[in-house]
């Protein structure tokens, strides 16, 4: 397995973890178990953050400019209120 392919498998861990954590904090019966889910969970998006930006660092998650016609577009679809 080369780094690619490993750094891509971490950063899916971390964010199925994320999601866990998320679901953990909004479910926690107690605010001492919704603070540890808080925690865990921001630690979580840190780790996500760091492999992300290394990843995009190397050219392995590639992101694409969208053009500001486009933004605008989703915008107004999302901002018109719903029948």
């Amino acid at each position: 397995m080369d780094d690619k392919c490993l750094m891509e498998d971490l950063l899916l861990l971390e964010k199925g973890v994320c999601d866990l954590y998320l679901h953990g904090s909004i479910e926690s019966s107690t605010q001492n178990v919704n603070q540890a889910f808080r925690t865990a969970l921001n630690d979580s998006l840190n780790a996500q953050s760091t492999i992300y930006n290394k990843m995009s660092a190397k050219g392995w998650y590639p992101t694409q400019n969208v053009e500001q016609t486009k933004i605008d577009t989703v915008k107004q679809k999302f901002m018109q209120p719903q029948n």
